[in-house]
């Protein structure tokens, strides 16, 4: 039965509304529905939140992938009790470590101490004073909520060396954190439930 003119008339006047008028060729269409929740209609602002939707499960996928390639062996994880500086040195153990230090509310230590690795391998001149900088704002300035804890001696050196950086400014700092995370951290960090339970994981995974 055919439709009355009433009816196809309102159904064009309706999507009319939702679709906006007509655009001139090779201008683009405006986001008239910015605040359409639904997702059905084809505008930018749904085109911008399913490709952001990619990017953050490709992000979580890569993240996933890469915890599942970082897996230490029971041989490993033993040794890191003998060894701190072992266990420092091992990507794995600093990962670990560190989920124990933010369960602690210390993560700044080691935190820290990555940040001076990292800048000591840097000789840009330019990346230097800027590392120098961010280093300065986020772990010494009293002023920062991850504020480490170093004495009045070392914090008046580097307040010196600010005026000329370089990329070992912070060694003697940095040697102060370390061994304050060796003798205070990491004897609490060996009896915790973050390294028992890691430990009893790889040897269960030995007898199944």
């Amino acid at each position: 039965m055919p439709q009355s003119v009433s009816g196809v008339e309102m159904r064009k006047r309706q999507q009319g509304r939702i679709e906006g008028p007509p655009q001139a060729p090779g201008h683009p269409r405006p986001n008239t529905c910015c605040l359409c929740w639904c997702g059905c209609c084809k505008c930018l602002w749904n085109e911008d939140r399913r490709e952001r939707s990619e990017r953050q499960t490709c992000t979580k996928m890569d993240s996933i992938e890469a915890t599942e390639e970082l897996h230490p062996t029971l041989d490993e994880v033993i040794a890191w009790s003998r060894s701190f500086e072992m266990m420092m040195r091992s990507p794995e153990g600093r990962d670990v470590f560190r989920e124990f230090l933010r369960s602690e509310y210390s993560e700044e230590n080691l935190l820290f101490w990555i940040a001076c690795e990292d800048m000591k391998k840097e000789t840009n001149p330019s990346v230097v004073e800027e590392k120098a900088r961010i280093i300065y704002e986020d772990y010494v300035s009293i002023l920062s909520p991850k504020e480490v804890s170093l004495d009045s001696r070392v914090r008046e050196g580097i307040n010196q060396s600010l005026a000329e950086p370089s990329s070992t400014m912070y060694e003697e700092a940095q040697l102060q954190i370390y061994t304050l995370m060796h003798r205070d951290s990491f004897p609490r960090f060996l009896n915790s439930s973050v390294y028992r339970d890691l430990l009893n994981s790889k040897r269960a995974c030995l007898d199944t």
